[in-house]
């Protein structure tokens, strides 16, 4: 499973031109599900994510996390994320969740979240989304569990 979060003052998901979610400050992630992942990926990253302190204190240190800014969570599905960019010219997704997987371990891991107390949104599961950011920081970490 892989995370890709971005401390954002907004974003929002767009789906056939009709908005479906939008955060203001908080955090989007694109999440990539590989064949493999189960319960434990999905408890280990919700954890990292609700815990990751990311967001700025008053002395302008990256020492506060979600939950102590009050921010709100995107989770927007990414299976591009897991795509094997080795080799050739053309992407490779042998280690990628079938589309069947993929949205049952989605679905759980938003679960996840709300159980820990996140405020979280999501987009819309193998649609066709435009994904609109405002990248505060830019900050951005990558999550592999």
């Amino acid at each position: 499973m892989i995370g890709l979060i971005q401390r954002v003052s907004q974003a929002s998901v767009t789906v056939n031109d009709e908005m479906v979610s939008e955060i203001g400050q908080g955090i989007l992630l694109l999440l990539g599900v590989e064949r493999e992942d189960g319960e434990h990926e999905i408890e280990k990253l919700a954890n990292k994510v609700c815990r990751y302190r990311l967001f700025s204190d008053d002395d302008g240190k990256m020492n506060l996390n979600l939950e102590q800014v009050g921010g709100e969570i995107l989770v927007v599905s990414q299976f591009t994320l897991v795509a094997d960019t080795q080799k050739g010219n053309r992407p490779g997704f042998s280690r990628g969740a079938s589309p069947e997987h993929g949205e049952k371990i989605y679905l759980a891991f938003v679960e996840a979240l709300t159980r820990k107390g996140m405020q979280v949104k999501t987009g819309r599961f193998g649609a066709d989304m435009k994904v609109a950011l405002v990248n505060d920081g830019p900050v951005t970490f990558q999550f592999k569990v």
